[in-house]
Formats: C-alpha cells, sequence, structure tokens
C-alpha cells in the first residue's frame, strides 16, 4: 500500500521500481506458466478471524482477509460475461495480495494462482518488505473508476485506488501505523491480464501512480 510508515520510507523507491518493471520489457510474461511460482511470500503470522471471498469456482484459492481489513470493489458488474469475468481476477489479484501480507495466505497460493511473471515478481518483492520489516495491513481500501479493455486472451484494466484509510500494521504490538492524509493516498493502477489454459484472467504486468489526479475524488 502506499500509507507507509517510517520503517518502510526507506524501500518506498525499490518498491516503485519494481512495480515499474513489471509494466516494461519484452513479452516474456505472457510465456511463463503456473509452475513457475514464486514460494515464501508469508508475511508474518496469520489472524484466526478472517472474513472470506465470496465462493470460488473450483479449482480456485479461497482467500482470506483479516477480520480488520476491508478491500471494496466498485464497478464489477458491465453487462459482458468477458469483461465481468476479468474485472473479477483482477480484483482476486488486488485480494491475493494483501491476503499474502496479512499472513492468511501464508504459502502464497492465491498469489501465485492469479499472478505471473513479471506481476508476480513485483508483487513477491512487495510481501517480501513488508515480511522483513515485520508488517502487515490494515483499514479500508477502495478500489473504483475500473476499466476494462478485451482484445483476445489478453485484457487490460486501469483503476483507481483510495488507501487514505488502509495502514500498515505492526505485528508485534498489533497497532496500525497511522500517517498524515495526502494525495499521494490515490493511486492509479494500469495492468495487464492474460487467459490462461484454465480460464483465469492472470495479471502479467502492472504499474502504479500514486497522486494521480484522476484518482483525486
Amino acid at each position: 500500500m502506499n500509507r507507509r510508515p517510517t520503517l518502510l520510507a526507506a524501500l518506498t523507491l525499490t518498491a516503485a521500481a519494481a512495480l515499474t518493471l513489471s509494466a516494461c520489457g519484452s513479452d516474456d510474461s505472457s510465456k511463463s506458466k503456473n509452475n513457475d511460482k514464486i514460494a515464501g511470500a508469508d508475511a508474518g503470522a496469520g489472524n484466526a478471524s478472517a472474513s472470506e471471498s465470496a465462493p470460488q469456482a473450483a479449482g480456485r484459492p479461497k482467500i482470506k482477509l483479516p477480520s480488520d481489513l476491508t478491500m471494496t470493489f466498485e464497478g464489477g458488474k458491465t453487462g459482458d460475461a468477458v469483461k465481468d469475468a476479468v474485472l473479477a481476477d483482477n480484483a482476486e489479484r488486488m485480494r491475493s495480495v494483501n491476503a499474502a501480507i496479512a499472513g492468511t495466505d501464508p504459502k502464497a497460493e492465491a498469489l501465485n494462482f492469479y499472478n505471473t511473471g513479471r506481476a508476480l515478481e513485483a508483487a513477491a518483492v512487495w510481501v517480501e518488505k513488508f515480511k522483513k520489516a515485520n508488517l502487515g495491513i490494515t483499514g479500508t481500501i477502495r478500489y473504483y473508476d475500473r476499466t476494462v479493455t478485451v482484445d483476445g486472451k489478453a485484457a487490460s484494466v486501469l483503476f483507481c485506488a483510495d488507501e487514505s484509510k488502509g495502514y500498515a500494521k505492526d505485528l508485534k504490538t498489533n497497532k496500525p501505523k497511522v500517517t498524515t492524509p495526502s494525495d499521494e493516498d490515490f493511486i492509479l493502477y494500469n495492468t495487464r491480464l492474460e487467459k490462461n489454459g484454465n480460464g483465469v484472467w492472470q495479471t502479467t504486468r502492472i504499474v502504479s501512480t500514486a497522486g494521480a489526479k484522476q484518482c483525486l475524488k
């Protein structure tokens, strides 16, 4: 998330670089297979009191979030079945990253399921930074202005995130690292997804821009 306490301030540039790099370069990510997984993305102890996502289709991992973390996604129904499927898997991708950070997906099963290629590499780096800092995630995050474009088995999703009420959490004290709100809490995400052989729209590349004007609302 973007509301980083002083402890993570030094990591901001490194994490941002990893996310930016995930949107550049060749299309090697489209050739990545599900067995090219990144393990060990657990981010501390899980929370026994967790809210589960809506029931998933067969084979899809259930994503649990801690009871003190809420993620809401606006505009998930477009009337187009393919676009709706892309938006649904895009939402699960975002949930999978925070579940790994929170420790409710210690084996990073959902992270590996909904991410591949450079997006998976960037997500694993981000999760590991929270783990090393002994931090989790708490609060409320809202995703809005979600637009999707589909081109065969590839798609792009552009959306905003309001992270002004989302915080890093000290896992030792279980207290949030509350910081002063700013425009930087409003993030613009630009993602690319590709449909794999199992019909899952996996995120292959992602770039984020903090303080994007179009998200300031």
